[in-house]
C-alpha cells in the first residue's frame, strides 16, 4: 500500500470524514484487522478566512514539503477551497496532489454531464481552480448562484459549516439553489464545499449531486491500493 499525506483543517468536521472514510473503505478490501498509513497535517482554518493568497501557497507549500519528506507518496488536499494553491505547489514538490477536480470530473464525465452547477463559498464558486479544471480537461460548463444568493452561500459555508452547524435553513437554501440552476440548464450539481456532503447526507434532490468529498475519497483510497 501506498502512503497518503493528507492537509486537513480547512475544516477539521470535514477532515474527519476524509479520515474515517479512507480507512473504512481500504479496510474493506485488504480486512478489517488492517488499515492504511496515513500522515495528517492539519492547519488552522484561520489562514484561509484572512484570504491572502500569498500566506496561503506559502503555507500550503511548507506542509507539502514536509509530508513528502516524511514519506508521503501523495497528498490529498481535504477540502476543495485550498485547492487553489494547486498550481503554486505542485511544481515544486516531487508526488502528485491527488485533485479534487479531477474527481469530480471523472465522475460527471462517466454520468455524460455536461454543464454543472456549483455550490460553496466564494473563492471556490468565483475562482478558477474547480470550473477551469473541468472545462478544459472535460469540456463542461460551470455556473454558479447569481445576485445575493451568491453571499448567501458564502455565509452559509463559512459562518455555519465550517464550524459544525448544519441547520434547517441551510439545507433548504442549497435544495431551492439546485431547483434554480436546473432551470438555467444544469443537469448536475457540483457540492464545491466539504461540508455540503454532511449538510446534505441522505437527501434527494431534482439533479444528481456530485458529492465532492465522497469522490475525492475514492481517487485517495485507488490510489493507496495501487500496486
Amino acid at each position: 500500500m501506498k502512503t497518503l499525506g493528507l492537509i486537513g483543517g480547512t475544516s477539521w468536521h470535514a477532515t474527519v470524514e476524509y479520515y474515517t472514510q479512507i480507512n473504512q473503505k481500504v479496510s474493506e478490501v485488504i480486512g478489517k484487522q488492517a488499515n492504511p498509513e496515513l500522515l495528517i497535517y492539519s492547519i488552522n482554518i484561520e489562514l484561509m478566512r484572512e484570504q491572502n493568497k500569498e500566506k496561503i501557497n506559502s503555507k500550503y507549500l511548507e506542509v507539502s514539503k514536509k509530508l513528502q519528506e516524511a514519506g508521503a507518496d501523495a497528498i490529498i488536499i481535504c477540502a476543495n477551497t485550498p485547492h487553489m494553491v494547486y498550481d503554486y505547489v505542485q511544481p515544486k514538490i516531487d508526488i502528485p496532489i491527488l485533485h479534487i477536480g479531477t474527481a469530480t470530473g471523472k465522475s460527471a464525465q462517466a454520468s455524460k454531464m455536461k454543464t454543472l452547477g456549483l455550490l460553496g463559498n466564494k473563492p471556490t464558486m468565483t475562482g478558477d481552480f474547480i470550473s477551469s479544471k473541468l472545462k478544459n480537461d472535460y469540456g463542461m460548463e460551470v455556473i454558479i448562484p447569481e445576485g445575493e444568493s451568491l453571499d448567501k452561500s458564502h455565509y452559509y459555508v463559512s459562518k455555519e459549516l465550517t464550524q459544525g452547524t448544519f441547520s434547517d435553513e441551510a439545507k433548504s437554501f442549497y435544495l431551492n439553489q439546485i431547483k434554480e440552476m436546473k432551470k438555467r440548464g444544469a443537469d448536475g450539481i457540483i457540492l464545491g464545499c466539504t461540508e455540503l456532503p454532511i449538510l446534505l447526507k441522505g437527501i434527494d434532490s431534482e439533479l444528481p449531486m456530485l458529492r465532492t468529498t465522497d469522490l475525492h475519497i475514492e481517487m485517495a483510497v485507488e490510489f493507496i491500493l495501487e500496486n
